[in-house]
Formats: C-alpha cells, sequence, structure tokens
C-alpha cells in the first residue's frame, strides 16, 4: 500500500482519489477551493459522450475559425496575448490540424471513451452513487444546418454502428422541439446511449463517500505550493500553507493551475484555458425542453435535460486565465438559444457560468509520469473532463501500483 497524494479536487481528481483508493491505498486529497468542483466541473455541459470524441483540431479548422471570429455570434473568440504559452499552444494546435492526426487522435480517444464508460457504471456501484446524479441516457443529436456539411458527415457513418444519419424531419419526430426552432435543418446524427448528468452533484456525492472511507483524508481551502523533493530529486510529498504532506507518490489532477505547479521542477505542460460559458435556466411546467442531448454543429452549443433545468453550453474563447463574464457573449449566447429553443426554458432566470477548461493541442488528456520520480499527471482533458475522468483515474491508478494499464498511453502520455 502507499501512501498518494492528490492535488485537485474536480471531476478528475476526485475520480482518481477514488481509483486509487480501490486498488488498495491510502489517499489524501488537497484542494485549494473551499468545496470540490468549483472550477471546469462546476456548471459544465454535463455531457457523458463517449463517442462525440473527435479533437478539436482538424484539417479546415483554421479557415473556420477565421469566419467564426467575423461573426459577432460565432463560437470562437481570440485576445492575443503577450505571452509565450499561448503561441506556442496555437502554434502546436495548427501542427494537429490534419485529417489523418484528427483520424489516430479520434480512434484512441473511442477507446478511452469506451473503457470510460465501463469504468463509470462499475463506479456508480462500487460508491452507490443512486439517483442523486440526474442521470440519463436519452442519446446524442448532432444537427446541421448547412446541407453540404451534413451530407460529408452522413457518408462517413458506418455502416452497423451506433451512428444514425437522420433527415431534418427525422431529427424533429426524435426530439419534437425542434419543431420550435428559427433554424432550417439539413438533418443530424444520432448516436444512442450517450448520457448526461450533473457534473457537480457527482463530484460532491463521490466527495460524500470518500470521506467515509478510513484511508482518505481530505484537506479544503488548502492550496499546494510547491513539491517536497529528496537528495536524488524526487517529488516525497507537496507544502501547503499549512505544512507539509508526505507521500509515496504525488498525482497531479489540478486542471489548470496544474501547469504553474509544475514549472519550478522544469517540467513544460502544454495547457491553454479554452474558455466556456453555460446557462442554466430552469424547466417550468410550460416549456418543452429537449428530451434527448442536442448539439447545434454550426452553433458549437449544445443543449441538455439535467433534472428541472436546461444546462446550455457553447464557446470556445482563447483569451487566457479570464473567468469573468463577459455581457456581450452572453447576450450572443441568449440569442442563439432562444432563437433554436424558444420555448424550452426560462431563459430570463438563468443562471450563467464561465469556466476555464484546461486542454492540449492534440485534444487528449496528459495520463501518466511527469519525467519526475514520485510525480504522475492526469491533466488537460479540455471539455471531456466529465467523460474520460473515469477511465484517466483508473490508468492513473494501474500505473502506480504496478500494473500493465488496461489500454496503451500511446498519443497520452507527456512527451
Amino acid at each position: 500500500m502507499k501512501h498518494c497524494v492528490v492535488i485537485g479536487g474536480g471531476v478528475v481528481g476526485l475520480t482518481t482519489a477514488w481509483a486509487l483508493l480501490q486498488r488498495g491505498h491510502a489517499v489524501t486529497l488537497v484542494e485549494r477551493e473551499a468545496a470540490v468542483a468549483e472550477g471546469a466541473s462546476r456548471a459544465n455541459g454535463g455531457q457523458l459522450s463517449y463517442r462525440y470524441v473527435s479533437p478539436l483540431a482538424d484539417a479546415g479548422v483554421p479557415l473556420k475559425a477565421l469566419r467564426w471570429l467575423l461573426d459577432p455570434d460565432g463560437p470562437l473568440r481570440f485576445k492575443p496575448e503577450a505571452r509565450w504559452a499561448q503561441w506556442s499552444w496555437l502554434g502546436a494546435f495548427l501542427r494537429h490540424c490534419r485529417g489523418p492526426v484528427n483520424r489516430r487522435m479520434t480512434e484512441r480517444l473511442l477507446a478511452l471513451g469506451a473503457y470510460s464508460q465501463t469504468a463509470f457504471a462499475e463506479l456508480q456501484t462500487q460508491a452507490a452513487l443512486g439517483d442523486t446524479l440526474a442521470l440519463r441516457t436519452p442519446g446524442k443529436l448532432v444537427v446541421y444546418r448547412h446541407p453540404g456539411t451534413f451530407a460529408r458527415v452522413a457518408a462517413r457513418v458506418p455502416a452497423g454502428g451506433p451512428e444514425q444519419a437522420l433527415t431534418a424531419a427525422d431529427c424533429v419526430g426524435l426530439e419534437p422541439a425542434l419543431a420550435d426552432s428559427q433554424a432550417q435543418l439539413a438533418g443530424g446524427i444520432f448516436t444512442p446511449g450517450e448520457a448526461v448528468a450533473d457534473c457537480h452533484a457527482f463530484c460532491a456525492t463521490l466527495h460524500a463517500r470518500l470521506v467515509q472511507q478510513p484511508r482518505f483524508r481530505g484537506h479544503l481551502s488548502r492550496p499546494v505550493r510547491g513539491f517536497q523533493r529528496d537528495g536524488r530529486g524526487r517529488v516525497i510529498g507537496v507544502q501547503t500553507d499549512d505544512g507539509e504532506i508526505g507521500a509515496d507518490a504525488v498525482v497531479l489532477a489540478a486542471g489548470l493551475a496544474s501547469r504553474a505547479l509544475v514549472a519550478p521542477l522544469g517540467v513544460t505542460l502544454p495547457l491553454y484555458p479554452l474558455k466556456g460559458y453555460s446557462l442554466t435556466a430552469p424547466i417550468g411546467a410550460r416549456h418543452r425542453p429537449p428530451e434527448v442531448s442536442v448539439t447545434d454543429f454550426e452553433k458549437k452549443i449544445l443543449y441538455a435535460r439535467i433534472g428541472a433545468d436546461l444546462r446550455v453550453a457553447a464557446m470556445v474563447d482563447l483569451v487566457g486565465e479570464d473567468t469573468g463574464l463577459d455581457p456581450a457573449r452572453l447576450a450572443s449566447l441568449q440569442r442563439s438559444v432562444r432563437a433554436t429553443f424558444p420555448h424550452a426554458a426560462d431563459y430570463d432566470r438563468a443562471l450563467p457560468w464561465a469556466g476555464l477548461r484546461p486542454a492540449t493541442p492534440s485534444g487528449a488528456p496528459i495520463v501518466g509520469a511527469s519525467g519526475v520520480p514520485g510525480l504522475w499527471l492526469n491533466v488537460g482533458h479540455g471539455a471531456l473532463g466529465f467523460t474520460f475522468s473515469f477511465a484517466t483515474a483508473r490508468l492513473v491508478a494501474d500505473l502506480l501500483s504496478g500494473v500493465e494499464p488496461a489500454l496503451p498511453l500511446e498519443g497520452l502520455a507527456l512527451t
């Protein structure tokens, strides 16, 4: 049995702590905020999209990005920074914007998603999560407005696979709330079995289960300031404002903050914040929300009913570490959602949120060794932290336990 310190109390850190406990280790979780899931896990899209995992980097994306930047209601905003981190990330991202690279990475992420789906089902039983997560499996419908785009995508749908290419009429038949939309749809791709849940509620519930375990200790409101190292350079613990915490192994799962934490160790993490927005709008008796999880492909907006609310998540803003609520972006999101699902929820009472999704240029999380003995990584999940966390947590737990990981780490390891 090892004593493992996990840095980060978001969905990735919490699932990592649970996986390590299941392997028989003792775990101390250290979180800088006063509660768990206060960062990117707070009000994200709630998607468990195990097959909708294609990286953002793809052929044609740079040209699309230029068009999006010229559209005041477009899904992308860019603010240049005088920082090497932004430009080096963008350069690496552009190098990944090639069809063959995207296809190889998509295959790896599909395997990761399938493993994560299995791992989540097992965690639900292990932790006795019950009905606290607003978990549903309505499937995912990606709708397309442009006939040419839809035709190209539909032509790539494999025969006999779970995905189904639907006409515009079929989309409305599957999701009647689309009949209220002002958009002229060309068609859609439906994937049954895809799920939605309340990520914040999941984190709170899992944390409650963790504190019941005798081999678990949790410290909130305790930021990590650095690492303890022995004479050979091995990480043997962490330094906090309240003292040092020794460990046999440290797992870094602190999202974007991971980048600054490891910099003094000479480790460079290729992470950049992709700022996203969400609205959480209450659903009343008079409303007609979508029951299926719907993604508007061109607008890059997703809609998911989570419990008694409609969660709307959108936008990829490259504006640095700015978590502020931009009124112009919120107004743009409101215009789009009112045109697409005008009767779905009470948008006047919607709660806005913005969060920073720690993304790698390739779109794949970074899992495994950091290059510094004793320090392990589980970072860089981007917009798929909820989806992939169950798989990457197990992979890290396998590595720390001396067990062959269930999946190869090709494409996931730090290079």
